[in-house]
């Protein structure tokens, strides 16, 4: 079954899942991060059938996320390394571990931690030009005039304001009084 695409949907969310592509791929990112490299390793730590993790590899090379280097030649053999687009998913992957273990029953096993005291930490989205934590209260999305329509709709439809000529889409506190 061919997965849909997304390439044509100009959101920057779309996009990297056209890239990542699916719950397979996250997880064999993920064990790339703990640093797995060859085939065996990624099937047996997922248990993952050999055709669609054969699939998910080859995705993410072709994404440019993971590289295919030889280790062995007879038989020809390989091992998949993080590119550096790859690397560059390192925050992401460890939201949604920070995500998952706030969120999701039974995942407080893996934790990330200050690597001289041992301690877990706190992740937050920071901006890396001033050093402050992003907050819901003092920063918004905007879109720019020359965003598709789609997107204009979305923001709109979502109560975004306008300041000049762009679109500012405030982000959700807490649940909406219609569900």
């Amino acid at each position: 079954m061919k997965k849909a695409s997304f390439q044509p949907m100009p959101c920057p969310v779309a996009r990297a899942l056209e890239h990542i592509g699916d719950g397979w791929s996250l997880l064999v990112l993920r064990d790339a991060f703990y640093g797995l490299r060859r085939f065996d390793e990624f099937q047996r730590s997922l248990g993952i059938a050999t055709n669609t993790l054969t699939r998910r590899l080859t995705d993410l090379v072709t994404a440019g996320l993971l590289e295919r280097r030889p280790y062995q030649s007879n038989p020809p053999r390989f091992e998949y390394l993080l590119t550096e687009a790859g690397r560059d998913l390192r925050p992401v992957i460890l939201t949604l571990m920070a995500w998952g273990a706030k969120h999701a029953e039974g995942s407080k096993k893996v934790y990330l931690a200050d690597e001289l005291t041992g301690e877990p930490v706190e992740l937050a989205l920071m901006d890396a030009n001033t050093g402050k934590r992003i907050t819901v209260d003092e920063h918004r999305l905007r879109i720019s005039p020359d965003a598709d329509a789609l997107t204009h709709w979305r923001a709109e439809t979502g109560q975004a304001y306008r300041q000049g000529n762009t679109l500012v889409s405030p982000f959700p506190t807490q649940a909406s009084s219609e569900d």
